[in-house]
């Protein structure tokens, strides 16, 4: 890794992987890193030896190190405690200090955000609504973070005011690949969008038929040929639509901005165009950076 002086180092600790960038002081990114060393990979005292294999080269001027996600976990480095909603996304306030033994490093870690009723937490998305938040300032309205666990949130006035999780990516990845549907999807390699349009509109008109229309993937595979792509494709429609259902109270008549990964965020778009709302689309990693960036010492991030 190139000997590099960043002004500061933003990091993205997420269950399964890690991620930092060296950062210039007006914002640029001048490098970037990742490892597969995520929070379910280690015990408490291998936080700091995983950081200081990715960034190590980076830290001969000592830059703070401003980091979110699951680090912040009770099972992470150290546990930064939830702020309860309605709340700004971001406080530079609540940031925790991880206990560290090189001298090269200063680590902050930014807490996750709680609701009370119905209860619900996020951690690393409150940093990704901070971003858009600077990225469009002013922005009222509906945040939709699609991913294993996708967010719904309600923000107004600069605050969180709602929000609500729906297990849907990761109810995909156990039913396509541990499930008995699993059997109809090997062997899968592209899209059918007509399949998952149809996946969509059939969870949307009858979400409570939900458990029905998952077995009959794995019927029509028998008995009339459903392709693995279909199937596949058929499955994500229904999850999606399922959600959507309960999302209702979100998103009708609102405004909706999705931040995510670019082919889940385009699937969630092309559902909600059905329903007849244009969602805007933003890059999930831009939203984490602006967000951390909110959070870096004043003199260091540009402002």
């Amino acid at each position: 890794m190139t000997q590099l002086s960043p002004a500061w180092i933003a990091v993205d600790w997420g269950t399964s992987n890690l991620r930092a960038w060296a950062m210039a002081a007006d914002g640029t990114v001048l490098a970037e890193a990742d490892s597969p060393e995520g929070m379910g990979k280690l015990a408490r005292d291998g936080f700091e030896p995983a950081l200081l294999r990715l960034i190590g080269p980076w830290l001969e001027r000592k830059p703070p190190v401003v980091a979110c996600g699951m680090v912040g976990s009770r099972q992470g480095w150290v546990e930064a405690p939830y702020r309860s909603v309605p709340c700004p996304p971001l406080d530079r306030g609540g940031l925790i200090a991880a206990p560290t033994t090189d001298p090269r490093l200063a680590v902050s870690i930014a807490p996750g955000l709680m609701q009370a009723r119905p209860a619900d937490v996020m951690r690393g998305e409150e940093t990704q609504i901070a971003g858009v938040l600077r990225l469009l300032p002013g922005y009222d309205g509906v945040l939709c973070l699609p991913g294993t666990h996708s967010k719904w949130a309600q923000v107004s006035a600069g605050e969180v005011v709602s929000f609500q999780t729906f297990m849907t990516g990761e109810l995909f990845a156990l039913l396509s690949e541990a499930s008995v549907l699993r059997h109809g999807m090997q062997g899968a390699t592209g899209r059918d969008d007509a399949a998952f349009d149809t996946g969509v509109s059939d969870a949307l008109s009858r979400p409570e038929r939900l458990g029905a229309r998952l077995f009959s993937l794995r019927a029509e595979g028998l008995i009339a040929g459903l392709s693995p792509d279909a199937a596949r494709a058929r499955l994500s429609g229904l999850l999606i639509g399922t959600e959507l259902a309960g999302a209702k109270p979100y998103w009708l008549g609102q405004r909706v901005t999705l931040v995510g990964a670019e082919k889940l965020s385009a699937a969630y778009a092309r559902a909600l165009a059905a329903q007849g709302i244009a969602a805007e689309r933003m890059n999930a990693t831009d939203c984490t950076l602006a967000g951390l960036a909110a959070l870096a010492p004043e003199s260091e991030a540009a402002r």
